[in-house]
């Protein structure tokens, strides 16, 4: 049925069925469907709503092959890309299912299509050569007589490959056709008529082979048939089709099967050699040989179950006799599989740097495991190493998700080196590995510490404006902006001195601490008479999103210097305290003056001051 999308634009739909079972859509497209012939809406069978395909990048994974269809961004649509072969794609396997893998972002899933591509009837019947040749002796060749015939090949399957044949109209001939496939197919010309080579010296007829599709294909092959005398008897297998199995690999020169024919003739007419028929081809004689006088079919070259698991050949035992007359036989040969290919791995997808904070069950990649063996020997074990905090889930046959197990700490661990690994079920097994780099991308989840809660900084008092008081420094184990570090002096914070005056100065006033790197720099001379400690606190805040701070406490203590001469208080402020006397004072005074240290006999004059207020 056809729809319309767009101006001007028509569309057929094929076969939409399809079926979402355990995450998988299964669409059937015949072969030869036009380039943009709708398969199916994807999106929406995926359950996408609309406009959400394109916005969440709905698409097909490359798995190495073409897969000549693709989604259309704008509808989610699946159609064909390009031109869809059936023969190509699978030859004579059935069903031909094209296995493919969707993927969609936020989040990131992963869907798998089965594309069925039905066959139709777009090959004749096809013989490998236009015309055969025959030899039969006149009247001693019997009525009843065969001649195997090499039937024709048709690369459709199903009914569009059963073939039937027939034979233009001739007294002399019959045809013999038995079996319904190409392996198992038994195809003869029969002798209905003893011939006479006087009468007609050759036969002429046309072999015709039709298929089973409608409408019909046919292909034909002309057989020309010389009519020659004496020697009537052909050797004769045992047996029509011989049946040997061999393992894959096998040495060369390992003996397969040694054939025998007789025949009835006496002298040179039974003398018989054994020779691959002319239908042979040159593959099966580069791997096989065959001793003409014994009958020995033995292995000369590299059998490989993964690249043909069976072979047909037709054998002729042939007289010596004049003309030579000939027997045929079919001889099977089974290739077993050994387990001598190890599992690939194949990353198809991967979705890094991972961030530190990212949840677990976080898909950080898509793999694909293969092997090329059969049985238990192509059956593939995975397992991820280290463990953690990494593991491995299984989609579909053959895929994993390699996703996040465990919480990430970059500060701890910025990159990890993880290992898939398969093992297949052989004995002994065989391994395959596949190593992915993991980065795992920093988040602002670490503030600025100071390496001391407290700092205590001594600062003589008339310093010079600018000179450098300390060096503070906060560590932030985050990585650039979010581990980037500015200092400052946190007026928020307890700091700050209540001046001579009576009024209060911030800390500010005082000291400056440099944004980069942390320098703690006065912005005037101190002076211990006005302020002895200063008390205040400097923060660290990191360049993150949001910022994150660290705070330190500063206790700057101004160290005294003697830049104060003693002075006697006028009179009328005071004399000597009780019990001292007038001179004993002044002596007092004086003897404590000339000391140098301020601290010590300084102080001291300081209290000789003190001690002449109230008695001078």
């Amino acid at each position: 049925m056809g729809m319309w999308w767009g101006p001007g634009v028509r569309v057929l739909v094929l076969q939409a069925a399809w079926a979402l079972v355990g995450g998988q859509v299964r669409y059937s497209v015949p072969e030869e469907a036009k380039a943009g012939t709708v398969v199916g809406r994807l999106s929406q069978d995926l359950g996408l709503e609309a406009g959400e395909a394109e916005a969440r990048r709905l698409r097909l994974v490359s798995q190495g092959r073409r897969a000549s269809v693709e989604v259309s961004g704008a509808s989610g649509a699946l159609v064909v890309s390009s031109r869809l072969d059936r023969e190509e794609l699978c030859g004579k396997s059935a069903p031909c299912a094209l296995r493919l893998e969707v993927l969609v972002e936020r989040p990131l899933r992963v869907f798998h299509v089965e594309l069925e591509v039905t066959d139709i009837n777009d090959n004749a019947p096809l013989f490998r050569v236009n015309e055969e040749a025959f030899t039969i002796a006149e009247l001693s060749t019997m009525p009843g007589s065969r001649f195997p015939l090499e039937g024709a090949s048709d690369a459709d399957i199903g009914a569009n490959a059963q073939l039937s044949y027939s034979l233009s109209p001739t007294e002399y001939f019959s045809l013999h056709h038995q079996g319904n496939n190409e392996q198992s197919e038994s195809l003869a010309l029969v002798l209905t008529k003893p011939l006479d080579r006087e009468t007609l010296p050759v036969h002429r007829l046309v072999l015709t082979a039709s298929d089973g599709g409608r409408p019909s294909l046919t292909g034909t092959m002309e057989l020309v048939i010389s009519v020659l005398d004496v020697n009537d008897n052909a050797p004769q297998f045992n047996q029509s089709v011989y049946k040997v199995k061999v393992l894959e690999g096998s040495e060369l020169g390992t003996l397969l099967i040694t054939l025998n024919a007789t025949d009835l003739d006496e002298g040179i007419n039974s003398d018989i050699l054994y020779l691959f028929s002319r239908h042979v081809t040159t593959e099966i004689k580069e791997m096989f040989t065959i001793d003409e006088n014994k009958g020995e079919i033995r292995l000369q070259g590299k059998l490989d179950y993964e690249e043909m698991d069976s072979y047909e050949i037709t054998v002729e035992a042939r007289d010596k006799g004049y003309p030579p007359l000939s027997g045929h036989c079919k001889v099977l040969v089974e290739v077993l599989d050994v387990n001598d290919n190890a599992p690939e791995v194949w990353v198809t997808s991967l979705s890094v740097p991972v961030p530190e904070d990212a949840s677990v069950g976080t898909v950080v990649a898509l793999l694909s495991v293969s092997d090329r063996d059969s049985g238990a020997n192509g059956r593939v074990r995975c397992a991820v190493w280290p463990a953690a905090p990494f593991g491995l889930v299984s989609t579909f046959a053959g895929s994993y998700s390699l996703v996040l197990r465990e919480a990430l700490d970059r500060e701890r661990v910025s990159e990890y080196e993880v290992e898939v690994r398969a093992e297949d079920g052989g004995s002994p097994s065989l391994r395959g590995r596949r190593g992915v780099r993991v980065p795992v991308s920093d988040v602002n989840d670490n503030a600025p510490a100071f390496a001391q809660a407290v700092y205590t900084v001594l600062a003589r008092e008339n310093n010079a404006a600018g000179a450098e008081l300390a060096r503070l420094w906060a560590r932030d184990p985050d990585e650039a902006d979010n581990g980037r570090v500015r200092y400052s002096v946190w007026e928020g914070g307890v700091g700050g001195v209540a001046s001579a005056g009576g009024g209060w100065r911030p800390a500010s006033s005082y000291v400056s601490v440099d944004a980069e790197s942390g320098r703690l720099w006065a912005l005037q001379p101190l002076d211990y008479e006005e302020v002895q400690v200063l008390q205040f606190e400097v923060r660290a805040v990191d360049a993150g999103e949001p910022p994150l701070c660290g705070n330190a406490t500063v206790q700057l203590f101004v160290v005294d210097e003697n830049d104060n001469a003693p002075a006697l208080l006028p009179a009328g402020s005071g004399g000597p305290g009780p019990g001292v006397s007038g001179e004993a004072a002044s002596g007092a005074l004086w003897n404590d003056a000339s000391d140098v240290t301020e601290h010590g006999p300084v102080a001291a004059a300081g209290c000789a001051v003190e001690r002449f207020r109230g008695r001078l």
